[in-house]
């Protein structure tokens, strides 16, 4: 019958495209899911849908049984909350922990963790996997940090084969709701950025990331970190030349100033906190990216791993053509 692989979150953007590259590859995939009356994201899928609630370990054993290998993907992704150590850190720390402990219990061979290079951090200077961040202040980066500590630690307290994965912003195909990265890029395609927010994300496709992850469970070596990012950050810019080949005639706007960034980020989350609707930037995100290119060493996957993501631009280019499409639709 081949192994088992259960993919956690497999509804979002990265656990269903990676739900569909293990299909094509013709493995037995499990789909877990904590919406099991949603069937849109597997639509002409051949995979079985499993209730799997990070927060719910009775769910989370059932569904691993007799799971060779578990993707787990799943994590609260967002950056603003009214309480976020309550609907950010906690379910991301403890969702770990649970699902790890339901494995080890399961007795699953293989687990390929999917952290974030919010994980490594930046400086502005290529980073690698031993590198690890020492941000606070920022509820979604600090989860990230706090949940694949968590993650070594039970897998060493269980003696867990383990590989963790370390995406960069993750964008293309697939995304069935779009995530704040793939929202940023919409934004871009809608002419809907004012500014220029002087932020340098590192951009990786969606299906090298899958692909890396899948090459992880294969060829990565138990207890190693994997970034799974490309070479270099894309300023705005660098955005706006790949929309322009989608859809010309986008110009790029002025350079907004940090302390305009600060002002208007602390507006907003003002006006968050009495509304409740998320706010669109943060402080904490001004102080994390605004002028700091986030450049990652890839070496180590590229080696192990064979891993070859498309270049940014190329990723890019994609990115909004599949942005465009569905807006057509």
């Amino acid at each position: 019958m081949g192994q088992l692989n259960l993919v956690t979150g497999a509804n979002g953007h990265l656990g269903n495209t990676l739900v569909r590259a293990l299909l094509t590859r013709g493995e037995r995939v499990r789909a877990g899911v904590r919406d099991i009356d949603n069937p849109a994201p597997f639509v002409g899928l051949d995979c079985d849908r499993v209730y799997a609630e990070l927060q719910d370990k009775a769910a989370l054993r059932k569904a691993l049984e007799g799971v060779d290998v578990l993707y787990q993907v799943a994590a609260v992704f967002r950056h603003w909350a009214r309480d976020p150590q309550t609907e950010i850190i906690e379910p991301n720390v403890r969702g770990t922990r649970l699902l790890l402990e339901a494995a080890a219990e399961a007795g699953v061979k293989r687990i390929v963790y999917v952290s974030s290079v919010a994980a490594v951090g930046h400086t502005g200077q290529p980073l690698d996997e031993t590198h690890w961040s020492d941000e606070t202040d920022n509820a979604y980066y600090l989860s990230k940090i706090l949940s694949e500590q968590v993650a070594w630690e039970v897998a060493r307290a269980h003696g867990l084969w383990m590989v963790s994965v370390l995406p960069s912003a993750m964008i293309g195909p697939n995304a069935g709701r779009l995530t704040d990265t793939m929202n940023f890029l919409d934004a871009v395609q809608q002419r809907r950025v004012p500014l220029d927010p002087n932020f340098h994300f590192n951009f990786v496709d969606v299906r090298d990331v899958a692909e890396g992850m899948i090459q992880a469970a294969v060829k990565g070596r138990s207890g190693e970190r994997y970034i799974l990012a490309n070479r270099h950050s894309s300023p705005l810019a660098a955005l706006i030349d790949a929309a322009n080949s989608v859809m010309p005639g986008y110009r790029l706007p002025a350079r907004a100033p940090r302390w305009l960034l600060l002002g208007l980020a602390w507006l907003q989350e003002r006006w968050a906190q009495l509304t409740g609707q998320p706010a669109e930037l943060l402080v904490s995100q001004v102080r994390l990216f605004y002028g700091v290119r986030q450049e990652y060493r890839i070496a180590k996957a590229e080696a192990e791993l064979g891993y070859r993501p498309r270049t940014a631009e190329q990723a890019l280019r994609e990115a909004f053509g599949y942005l465009q499409a569905r807006g057509a639709v």
